[in-house]
C-alpha cells in the first residue's frame, strides 16, 4: 500500500467498535483517510457509488476494508461476496474483523476470498494492539496492486 494513499473503509454496526478501530488506525498514523459505514446496505452503496455515495470523487474505492461479519440487513459475507465478484473492487484487501470464532464463519469468509479473518479481542488495549498490527502489515509491509487496474 505504500505506493498509493491508504484509505480505510470500516464496515461496522457497533459504534463503539468503529470508534476504537478509527482511533487505533489514527494512532498508527499511516491512513490518509478513514470512512465508516454502519451496515451492509450502506457498505454496498459506498463501494458501488450509489445513493448518498454516488460521487466517486468524494467516495473513491478504499485501499483496505475492515468488515464485520454480523451486520444488520445485508451481512458481512454477502458484502464480501459482492466485493470479490466485482472486477473494480476484487483486488481490495478485505479483513474480516469480528467477534465470531465459529468455524463456519471462518470457512465462509475464506470461501468468498477474504484476505484475512481476525477476531476482536475483548479488552480495549488488546483490540487497539490488534488494529495497529493490521494497520502496520496492510499499510506498511504488504504490496498491493492498484485497485483501478482491471
Amino acid at each position: 500500500m505504500n505506493s498509493y494513499s491508504a484509505h480505510v473503509l470500516i464496515i461496522e454496526d457497533e459504534e463503539a467498535h468503529a470508534e476504537l478501530t478509527k482511533r487505533a488506525i489514527r494512532k498508527a498514523g499511516r491512513a490518509t483517510r478513514i470512512d465508516v459505514v454502519g451496515d451492509g446496505e450502506q457498505a454496498l452503496e459506498y463501494l458501488f457509488n450509489q445513493g448518498a455515495y454516488s460521487d466517486r470523487t468524494e467516495y473513491p474505492p478504499p485501499s483496505l476494508i475492515l468488515l464485520d461479519l454480523k451486520l444488520p440487513g445485508i451481512d458481512g459475507i454477502e458484502v464480501l461476496k459482492r466485493i470479490k465478484e466485482d472486477v473494480r473492487l476484487k483486488k481490495i484487501p478485505v479483513i474480516m474483523l469480528t467477534t465470531s470464532q465459529r468455524e463456519e464463519d471462518i470457512a465462509a469468509s475464506y470461501s468468498h476470498y477474504a484476505n484475512s479473518y481476525l477476531t476482536k479481542p475483548v479488552g480495549f488495549k488488546e483490540f487497539e494492539d490488534k488494529v495497529m498490527q493490521i494497520d502496520y502489515y496492510w499499510m506498511s509491509l504488504n504490496e498491493s496492486p492498484k485497485t483501478t487496474d482491471k
